[in-house]
């Protein structure tokens, strides 16, 4: 088993696990991912129910059998419950071979399981415990006859425990919707997240043309998988990247931004990893990287594009290991973080052109989301405009004024290029130029708003696992003058075809170059995420049109 092996079969994981909609398949179709590279042959998935004390079976599923027939629940005496429980919420894995059972694998082992077992506890992040108010529950898999795991079957066993508990959890909510430990996590942090609202950056939007993204956020956020969220400058990753820090396990520890773009070269093993004092010129004091400052927390890696390729080997093995070492020391040092990435760059083009590595790309993409621009969501600029209105006003000390429509209608017709950061600076000049009385939008845009209005384009509900395809493509054409019958216009090809075709010849006309001033997403007016999805979907090959 290899290292990018392992790594897709992590991510079809948690592909299936974020769609699945029966339960009970998904657990037969997680086995077999595992099963497919190591001699897992069976598994048995409990919630620890508070309410009665007792393992409740979540689902169970075997590689040699079509059903196994499991007991559905397992009491337990109050002083295994209490063992069970605190194990579930702060405990590592059990192992244990041979068919006798001994401690909490005498209670979670079925009897049915005569080879050798692994017990991993499930909770949405696997290096911190959990509160009581959190589900939690365990996984007891039956190592193959005669087979045995080494330990790098063990660790890629420990990292199936969050899509494991996402299951669970979909599990649970199924069969006790009711169940009041559900009520206080249904937004993963539950009540916690209504006392750190002060520290959250509003998000304007969530319910309109955020909403998509808000799911995809309301998903991830429980768990401690990598997420990397997509979208040009200016349209708010980092207020993304804090809202899923915000709603996550982690949301008490610290929330550390790194903007990968800024670093010079030379310097960015030290900010990123630390160094010892007298270790080069400079280094006066011994000083902890960003790493070490986020332990426990979230690190935002802003602009990870921006990355040199020596960079990108580094931060790839301290994402495998967790574990970092100081420039300059001589002792590894363990680091809890959630990596949280972002990016304005194709990263699967970079990957392409071999200036991004394959492997980490594999390990930032595990959850992509894809950030709308602002004209993408025009319906949520009166908000914006109201809410950076009422800021400016606090911080420039002048009365706020409400946007008239006639400010509206300018804002809604300008394209914005600048995405929420642009509009927020249009604002703040309006606010001034109006010196309190009203915003003035106009002199504020200057010419700009003058250019021609730009529709609002629909955004998916439901982006794919690597890249997001929009269902809308829109084909530019020059309408015929006049129409012809039905008789006249002969056989009609199907969309796909057209697409196929019109996508074709931009790709013909630019040797191939799908981004970049001369590419074909320039040419057709998308972004270069969405062509390549497109293509992909429609199975074009945009090698073949390459002039080396």
């Amino acid at each position: 088993m290899n290292e990018l092996d392992a790594t897709k079969s992590l991510l079809a994981a948690w592909e299936m696990t974020v769609g699945a909609q029966e339960v009970d398949v998904l657990f037969q179709e997680l086995l077999h991912q595992m099963h497919a590279l190591i001699p897992i042959d069976a598994m048995a998935v409990y919630y620890l129910d508070s309410r009665s004390k007792c393992l409740a079976l979540i689902g169970a599923c075997s590689e040699q059998t079509q059903q196994l027939n499991l007991d559905k629940s397992v009491a337990c005496s109050d002083a295994k419950w209490l063992a069970l429980d605190t194990w579930s919420r702060t405990g590592s894995r059990l192992t244990q071979i041979g068919p006798k059972r001994a401690g909490k694998l005498s209670v979670l082992t079925p009897n049915s399981f005569r080879s050798d077992v692994v017990a991993i506890p499930l909770r949405p992040n696997r290096h911190q415990p959990c509160d009581p108010s959190t589900p939690t529950g365990a996984v007891v898999f039956e190592i193959g006859i005669n087979r045995a795991l080494r330990p790098e079957h063990l660790d890629f066993l420990d990292q199936w425990a969050s899509p494991l508990w996402l299951a669970l959890d979909m599990s649970v909510r199924q069969i006790w919707p009711d169940n009041a430990n559900l009520e206080a996590i249904a937004d993963s942090a539950g009540t916690k997240a209504n006392r750190i609202d002060e520290a959250r950056e509003a998000i304007v939007g969530s319910d309109t043309g955020l909403r998509a993204v808000m799911e995809r956020v309301q998903i991830v956020a429980p768990s401690d998988m990598p997420v990397l969220i997509l979208g040009e400058t200016g349209t708010g990753k980092e207020v993304v990247a804090r809202a899923i820090h915000a709603r996550s396990p982690r949301h008490s520890k610290p929330f550390v931004r790194v903007n990968c773009g800024a670093i010079p070269p030379e310097l960015i093993d030290s900010q990123l990893f630390g160094h010892e004092r007298g270790s080069f010129t400079g280094a006066s004091d011994q000083r902890k990287g960003w790493f070490e400052r986020a332990d426990g927390g979230t690190l935002f890696l802003d602009e990870i594009g921006e990355l040199p390729l020596a960079a990108q080997v580094r931060l790839l093995r301290v994402l495998q290991d967790h574990q970092i070492e100081r420039v300059g020391g001589q002792e590894n040092i363990h680091v809890d973080v959630r990596i949280v990435a972002a990016t304005h760059r194709d990263l699967s083009a970079m990957v392409h052109q071999r200036t991004f590595r394959e492997d980490l790309w594999y390990r930032v993409n595990m959850f992509p989301i894809l950030l709308p621009g602002l004209r993408e969501r025009v319906e949520d600029i009166p908000s914006l405009a109201r809410h950076f209105a009422r800021r400016a006003a606090n911080r420039f000390g002048l009365p706020f004024v409400e946007p008239l429509p006639s400010d509206i209608k300018q804002l809604m017709d300008y394209r914005w290029p600048g995405n929420i950061r642009e509009l927020q600076a249009v604002i703040d000049r309006a606010v001034i130029l109006g010196g309190g009385a009203h915003l003035d939008v106009a002199k504020s845009l200057g010419n700009a708003f003058q250019q021609p209005a730009v529709s609002a384009v629909s955004v998916p509900n439901e982006p794919t696992f690597y890249e997001v395809i929009p269902e809308s493509f829109v084909v530019a054409a020059t309408p015929p003058t006049t129409v012809p019958s039905f008789e006249e216009a002969g056989p009609v090809d199907s969309l796909d075809s057209a697409i196929v075709r019109h996508i074709e010849r931009a790709l013909a006309a630019t040797n191939g170059q799908v981004e970049g001033s001369r590419g074909a997403a320039k040419l057709l007016g998308v972004n270069p995420h969405t062509l390549r999805a497109k293509m992909r979907k429609l199975k074009i090959d945009w090698d073949r049109f390459r002039r080396f």
